[in-house]
């Protein structure tokens, strides 16, 4: 019995997509609303957002990506009349509470990209998590990359900041 070759393009495609969901479901945190700040060319680093939920408790460990030179979990944050960046070595994630990954925020930052994120493209990241056990998970996404948050302003966004250019 022979197949056509679209519809077994197709099969394979649904198959890799139920995998993914399948993996993101057995995934001790769920992800949603993941994206990636489009870059420009010689721009050296951007952020991904996104909301984090752990189903028990975890701790998000780390960030990676084949895209960047370096990928880290970063936290911005008012200090007196001062916005302050820094790295996050760990990030805990209490049992059955989001926590909301935004330009201001918490984001993962991309770090001597190798290449412009170009919108309506994806970009690699896996991030891995640690359960109360010390145990390790890794779950790898697929971000779409875009100019600014899906359903949201330029303003709101903090679209135009400075963010990310020097490190």
């Amino acid at each position: 019995m022979t197949q056509n070759p679209i519809t077994r393009a197709a099969f394979i495609a649904l198959a890799l997509l139920a995998g993914q969901a399948h993996a993101q479901a057995a995934a001790p945190v769920a992800v949603d609303g993941a994206w990636a700040r489009a870059s420009v060319q010689g721009q050296k680093a951007t952020g991904a957002f996104m909301r984090l939920t752990a189903r028990d408790g975890a701790r998000l460990v780390r960030a990676e990506s084949p895209a960047a030179g370096l990928t880290e979990v970063h936290e911005m944050k008012m200090e007196g009349d001062i916005m302050k960046m820094r790295a996050v070595p760990t990030l805990d994630l209490p049992a059955g509470k989001t926590v909301e990954f935004k330009p201001g925020g918490y984001h993962v930052m991309l770090l001597d990209l190798k290449a412009p994120l170009v919108k309506g493209s994806t970009v690699p990241v896996t991030l891995v998590f640690q359960d109360a056990k010390g145990v390790e998970t890794q779950l790898p996404l697929q971000l779409p990359v875009v100019t600014q948050a899906p359903g949201a302003s330029a303003a709101a966004t903090g679209h135009g900041m400075a963010h990310g250019q020097k490190h």
